[in-house]
């Protein structure tokens, strides 16, 4: 057993609490890891929020994470101790029909028992003052040391550096993934991204990297324009500078609507915005942010029947134990940007103030 620090949110709402937590040895096909580094994502805070219908509490919570492989069970064949990893929220056994699919990331093999906070064995690693503690999103990379499932770790290049990597492990994969995969952006295309933080940003970079001529970034916060730019936004606006509704106002600066649309956001009035800011006929708006619990979409189905389809994505369609190692290797050789989304570094008890910098947009 392991006696290190972790950030333990023992209940709904209140910030996070730095403990010392003890953490077991990695069961038959599980990974002990020492996290380097971890980032912190809105799906955190929602969690940490209590809007969570799978939230369980006390919980470490964290899943955009790098380390290094410190012990493995029984079983292990794929990493080894001493490896550099990445922790996965969506796993990859290669054996379920949902990874035997082509078209789809969703591996269903331990999605039951990662969404009720413990390990495939039905229990916990982490114990804290006595009491059990659960793992979050089967990752948990707010501890120094973590346990996750062998089919939940990519192994990365040894030479990548962790305190950026980590942010393979969510969002800029996902927004990337939804341009490149889900929406299979093409050359010359007009695309709108709803949303300029973090994930939009990686969708603009994703819509940049397939081809689009024209990337019109939205966001209240026109703070957001300036990095949309520096990552492909050919122009960016604002919802409140018009007096007509914003789809209104693209279908008439794209001559009909765009060919892609991105909501990043998780507002289910915005991704009706997006569905129909879309062009009639081919138009393809993907829903990327995660709405709140209990919510539903709307649009008139007049916007589907005239040719727009609407999609959603989960991790950028990657299979992710395939595809994480070869997002690092296309950093390491520069084809996609990570570093620039890096806009504070923290040590590990200042965690709480990320989420505050997160929240205020900064």
């Amino acid at each position: 057993v392991i006696k290190c620090k972790a950030a333990v949110a023992w209940e709904a709402g209140k910030p996070l609490s730095i403990e010392e937590v003890e953490v077991a040895p990695p069961k038959a096909h599980e990974v002990r890891i020492k996290i380097i580094a971890t980032a912190v994502c809105h799906t955190d805070a929602y969690t940490l929020s209590g809007a969570d219908p799978e939230g369980c509490f006390p919980v470490i919570l964290g899943h955009e994470g790098a380390g290094i492989v410190e012990s493995v069970g029984e079983g292990v064949k794929k990493v080894k101790k001493g490896d550099t990893v990445i922790p996965l929220y969506i796993p990859q056994c290669g054996e379920c029909k949902f990874c035997k699919n082509p078209k789809t990331n969703l591996c269903q093999k331990i999605r039951i028992t990662q969404g009720k906070g413990v390990m495939p064995d039905g229990t916990s690693r982490f114990t804290c003052k006595g009491k059990q503690i659960y793992h979050f999103m089967g990752t948990s990379t707010f501890s120094e040391y973590t346990v996750a499932a062998d089919i939940s770790v990519a192994k990365i290049d040894d030479a990548a550096p962790l305190d950026k990597v980590c942010l393979l492990g969510c969002g800029i994969s996902t927004g990337y993934g939804a341009a490149v995969n889900t929406a299979k952006v093409e050359p010359g295309s007009t695309c709108a991204v709803f949303g300029l933080g973090g994930v939009g940003l990686a969708v603009i970079m994703g819509c940049k990297i397939a081809g689009a001529s024209r990337i019109i970034g939205i966001d209240i916060n026109k703070d957001k324009y300036a990095k949309a730019k520096e990552f492909g936004a050919t122009e960016c606006i604002s919802p409140q500078d018009s007096k007509k509704p914003i789809q209104e106002v693209l279908v008439e600066m794209t001559d009909g609507g765009v060919d892609y649309s991105f909501e990043c956001i998780g507002n289910v009035g915005v991704m009706r915005t997006a569905l129909e800011a879309c062009h009639k006929g081919w138009g393809v708006s993907v829903i990327v942010g995660v709405a709140a619990a209990g919510q539903e979409i709307a649009t008139r189905p007049f916007q589907l029947v005239t040719g727009r389809t609407w999609k959603g994505t989960a991790f950028g369609g990657w299979k992710s134990v395939d595809s994480v190692p070869k997002l690092v290797t296309e950093y390491m050789s520069k084809k996609i940007k990570v570093d620039e989304f890096v806009t504070h570094t923290l040590p590990f008890d200042k965690i709480n103030e990320a989420f505050e910098l997160m929240h205020s947009g900064k």
